[in-house]
């Protein structure tokens, strides 16, 4: 059987392969969020995520109609990956437990730390967002895995309104201490500051007066 291996592009090129595959969106959303990362959301050209991802400047409107749908389809695909990683996070403790709670925080908080380039632009990307209801459904599909975590904690429904409330007390938090750390806020305090301590404090703060009712 013949390699199938696509030849080794320049750095920051992809193959020019990936396009025949019809793989071109999934390469230009790459190329955009490395561009974000670098020169944030306003700082980069569609022709320079063109020519990363091989192919001519004017290749990407065959799959965008502009720069800000482009945008869009970079936030779309960080919703996904942030929300798998928010429920590969929860899988990875016991049901029901504390631990489970705070590792969908970790998962969001590592999001951040990872790429806050991205993370950034899914916050801040909110014009026209009454215009993109499968980004508002996302958005609700990643506070869910929080949601699902408290229920599971609580032993309650996910639309008891208690364990909406809570969850949304967690969001906050774990949201305003993402956002601290990427902006380097988090340097104002001398006491040092461990996301899985800081985690589970919050989670246990907040879920175990309810569990002792």
């Amino acid at each position: 059987m013949p390699d199938e291996t696509p030849p080794l592009a320049p750095p920051g090129v992809t193959p020019k392969a990936a396009y025949h595959h019809g793989d071109l969106r999934a390469q230009l959303i790459a190329a955009v969020r490395e561009l974000v990362e670098t020169h944030g959301p306003d700082g980069f050209s569609v022709a320079e995520a063109a020519r990363r991802a091989g192919v001519s400047s004017a290749a990407p409107y065959k799959h965008f109609k502009d720069r800000q749908e482009i945008l869009r389809g970079v936030v779309s695909e960080a919703m996904d990956r942030l929300r798998v990683a928010m429920e590969a996070g929860a899988a990875a403790h016991p049901v029901g437990s504390l631990e489970a709670v705070a590792a969908v925080g970790q998962a969001y908080v590592a999001f951040a730390k990872g790429e806050p380039g991205v993370f950034r632009l899914v916050f801040g990307l909110t014009e026209g967002h009454e215009d993109a209801p499968d980004l508002l459904a996302k958005g609700e599909g990643c506070f869910g895995v929080v949601v699902r975590a408290v229920a599971a904690c609580l032993d309650l429904p996910p639309g008891d309104p208690d364990v909406q409330r809570r969850a949304y007390m967690l969001w906050s938090f774990v949201h305003g201490h993402s956002f601290l750390h990427i902006d380097m806020k988090t340097k104002v305090t001398t006491a040092r500051i461990d996301d899985w301590d800081y985690l589970m404090g919050i989670s246990r703060a907040i879920l175990m007066d309810a569990t002792r009712a």
